[in-house]
């Protein structure tokens, strides 16, 4: 049975959110419809980021202290208004839509304490809406042991089935946190990588009040402190084997101190890069394409960096295959919502550490 499915997705840079419609069985995609972006404004941004501020100090991941009870509102309120401007616009009824995915805003991810914590009002959303709504995706894997992330390759496999890449393949997607999809035929591996866009964007914003380097136009100026990157490299994260993910801020407490502006850009995109390319390392086999999908999509800086670190493997966009880059995620929370509410899995051994493969989500009916 195919399902008519919305989904939604605000991930760890902050922009915004993403609206995107599939029609699906949560095995295979039948169709793909259409995509909409709504934008968080500045004070909605400000707003979230006090929020990660306070979420630092969670131990009860229902909790709501302080400013999250207004951010979840604000989060809530913003997906309402995206899903009413996407039917609008697009000329659907509520009623076309079976089901949304709400994947909700990422305050704090800590798995290693069983913690992880996305705001938003699942229940709030599917009375506003008068739609059924999945969400709280991740919580069920943390409980059963797993890294509760990443979520999403099992939608990149539904992708590269559908297409003509030959494997092994990697799928990249740079959002806050980067984390790749490796593929090669039954194989699926999938983890955090470390910084997507995050750094940068918090540098861009703390130096320019700008919200990220447009196409990596600033780091293109730069030189790139290798020592720092080299440095950071050191970590421990980046020594571990797959699956593994991080909180958006693992790496904020990093000691950057560039010789000027652009450099600083320039060195926060190079650790991005390095730490995507390090992975082969850790792979079955080295991936002959990477596909680069998320707002790192559009950094033209972030690309060549990338495709000088793992040649003479290719790589190419999202868009270049006509997957649909900046919504694939929101596309993969309705993909994820119908596997739910199939009762097939979400995440495995290899993508998240569970020890079983788990599905998730929780059903707010209306």
């Amino acid at each position: 049975m195919m399902f008519t499915a919305l989904g939604l997705m605000s991930g760890t840079s902050l922009d915004g959110v993403d609206v995107a419609l599939i029609e699906t069985d949560g095995e295979a995609i039948a169709s793909f419809g259409p995509s909409f972006y709504r934008p968080y404004d500045r004070d909605e941004r400000a707003l979230l980021r006090q929020a990660l501020g306070v979420a630092v100090d969670l131990r009860d991941r229902a909790a709501r202290p302080g400013i999250l009870a207004a951010a979840e509102q604000a989060v809530t309120a913003a997906h309402t208004d995206a899903v009413r401007d996407f039917i609008r616009g697009n000329g659907i009824r509520a009623g076309d839509i079976d089901v949304v995915g709400f994947h909700g805003q990422t305050v704090l991810h800590r798995p290693e304490r069983g913690l992880t914590v996305q705001i938003g009002d699942g229940a709030g959303l599917a009375g506003a809406l008068a739609i059924p709504v999945v969400h709280d995706f991740r919580a069920a894997d943390v409980a059963a042991g797993g890294q509760g992330a990443p979520l999403v390759p099992v939608y990149h496999r539904a992708l590269v089935a559908a297409g003509e890449e030959q494997g092994p393949v990697v799928v990249v997607n740079i959002g806050g946190v980067s984390n790749i999809t490796y593929i090669d035929g039954d194989d699926l591996i999938a983890c955090d990588t470390g910084p997507g866009n995050a750094l940068l964007d918090d540098y861009m914003e703390r130096n320019f009040g700008l919200p990220f380097d447009d196409q990596g136009r600033l780091a293109a100026q730069g030189r790139v402190d290798q020592a720092f990157v080299e440095r950071a490299l050191q970590l421990p994260f980046f020594a571990r084997k797959p699956p593994k993910s991080l909180d958006r801020n693992d790496f904020a407490a990093l000691d950057l101190r560039p010789a000027a502006p652009a450099d600083g850009a320039a060195t926060l995109t190079a650790f991005t890069v390095a730490a995507i390319a390090a992975i082969a390392d850790l792979l079955p086999k080295r991936p002959q394409a990477w596909i680069i999908c998320g707002g790192g999509a559009r950094n033209r800086t972030l690309l060549s960096m990338l495709g000088e670190a793992v040649a003479p493997a290719r790589v190419t966009t999202a868009a270049t295959l006509s997957w649909a880059s900046d919504a694939l995620e929101a596309q993969a929370f309705a993909f994820l919502a119908v596997r739910s509410l199939r009762g097939l899995p979400l995440s495995y051994p290899t993508t998240t550490g569970v020890a079983v493969p788990m599905t998730g989500g929780v059903l707010a009916a209306v």
